[in-house]
């Protein structure tokens, strides 16, 4: 579990610590992620190897400005268990155009696992005119951070991607909806650390992952709706350093795979 979290964490404060400058986008012509105050979405949320599904409450609080830009503040009742829900709690999310923005601040304490805190500028998070396939924003940039006594360098690449608008989308007979539009967050990383080996005076830097896609979520954008599906996959693969006698707080490698899933809603458009 202290590995999922580890990773979890990371993926949840990238996402919402990265930057994106494009702001160009089209005449508003539709709403995929209503933004009135007293909106709110209703999640289950339900991972590989987890018998029980956990429950997310997101909604809108509150108007906020940051850097003189008015925002809408996203609040859970609760600590999310979804990745979606995790990158858009206590932030603020604007709309330019036909382009949704994420702004604030990201600090995240999973369990004492990884505290992570930095600060949000402008991120998009979803542009309604572009066409299938087309980058939104890339961004790339270093993270020292502490774990467990281990001084970690991050080094990622924060990827959006506009995929495809499907006409209609079903997820059983329950939750259908039309006119939805699909986004892929993925994030790649390279993870180094210092270790001491047996028999070696000098602490050596070695790469505890190698440059790989660690986060890859699907969102599924419904009109006059919002997010009502997401499809987050996580995995790593570690470098194997048993044979020079280093033992490792984190397991070789990991996977899971987490959907939230929209049960109630509530929207002003």
């Amino acid at each position: 579990m202290k590995t999922k979290l580890f990773f979890i964490a990371i993926a949840f404060t990238l996402l919402a610590g990265c930057s994106s400058d494009d702001s160009s986008g089209s005449a508003n012509s539709g709403v995929y992620l209503p933004l009135e105050v007293g909106n709110y979405w209703t999640y289950d949320v339900t991972a590989d190897g987890l018998a029980i599904t956990n429950r997310d409450s997101l909604y809108i609080s509150n108007d906020t400005v940051i850097n003189t830009k008015t925002y809408k503040k996203f609040k859970t009742l609760n600590i999310p268990f979804g990745f979606y829900s995790n990158s858009l709690r206590n932030n603020g999310v604007r709309k330019q155009n036909d382009a949704l923005y994420m702004s604030g601040n990201a600090g995240l304490n999973l369990g004492a696992v990884l505290p992570i805190d930095l600060s949000v500028t402008d991120l998009m998070i979803f542009k309604e005119s572009a066409a299938a396939n087309q980058e939104l924003g890339s961004v790339s940039g270093v993270i020292n951070q502490d774990f467990q006594g281990y001084p970690l360098v991050i080094n990622y690449t924060l990827k959006t991607t506009a995929l495809e608008t499907l006409p209609t989308f079903s997820i059983d007979e329950n939750h259908s909806y039309t006119d939805v539009k699909k986004v892929k967050t993925t994030l790649n990383l390279k993870v180094a650390t210092t270790v001491t080996v047996p028999g070696i005076p000098i602490p050596l830097s070695v790469t505890l992952l190698n440059t790989q896609d660690v986060v890859s979520s699907t969102q599924y954008y419904a009109k006059n709706i919002g997010m009502v599906y997401a499809n987050t996959i996580i995995s790593y693969e570690l470098q194997d350093f048993s044979s020079f006698g280093i033992s490792l707080p984190i397991p070789q490698s990991g996977s899971q795979t987490q959907n939230e899933l929209l049960d109630n809603h509530f929207v002003n458009n």
